[in-house]
């Protein structure tokens, strides 16, 4: 990605975090989380259109009739990613019956690397119900300024052993595919899912 219109990026997906925070301070009367923070208004996301694990198209209406956790990431990733992954699979286990009213979703901001077929190595690993999916820069761009997140590819020794620099929250998309909220560093098991329990109770 060229260095300018990376910078744009950032700054742009930084004025939008900002007014997600500003929305943020106000959590929705009668519910609070412990892990991180609801938005007081959830906000619509544009249509989009990326490739999943099965090379499929995968697309807004596959967020909807789901809650969904939604982890920006890439396969390569030495630490981060892996031990988030871990985490959700051990809290989709507390949920019980509930985790079916839960989805989670691995968004690769790696696209060059990440196909289809490792993303559906990568997932399975971990839990056989995960998603994961990828799409090229422009696409990805747009979910990064609707979901303000960022991301940003790190120049290695060559070509391939570049690495990228991700947020680390997990996004919370509600039923009606609009992103509802946000879970932060750092986060625990328990306490992420006794707060995914309260709003997946409230369905």
């Amino acid at each position: 990605m060229p260095r300018n219109i990376l910078f744009g990026l950032i700054a742009a997906v930084a004025a939008a975090l900002g007014l997600a925070v500003g929305a943020m301070l106000l959590q929705p009367k009668g519910i609070a989380i412990a892990s991180g923070t609801l938005l007081q208004t959830p906000r619509p996301l544009p249509d989009f259109t990326l490739t999943d694990q099965d090379g499929q198209a995968f697309t807004r209406q596959q967020l909807g009739g789901k809650w969904t956790l939604v982890f920006a990431g890439f396969t390569y990733c030495p630490d981060v990613c892996p031990a988030t992954l871990s985490l959700l699979k051990a809290v989709k286990a507390r949920l019980g019956p509930q985790a079916g009213q839960l989805q989670v979703l691995l968004l690769s901001v790696d696209p060059g690397r990440d196909t289809p077929e490792r993303l559906k190595t990568y997932v399975r690993f971990f839990d056989p119900s995960f998603l994961a999916a990828t799409a090229p820069d422009a696409e990805l761009e747009k979910l990064a300024r609707a979901m303000s997140f960022v991301y940003a590819k790190v120049p290695g020794a060559d070509a391939d052993s570049y690495t990228m620099d991700h947020s680390t929250a997990l996004m919370l998309i509600n039923p009606q595919a609009e992103l509802a909220g946000f879970f932060t560093a750092p986060l625990k098991a328990d306490t992420l899912s006794a707060d995914l329990s309260a709003l997946l109770g409230k369905v």
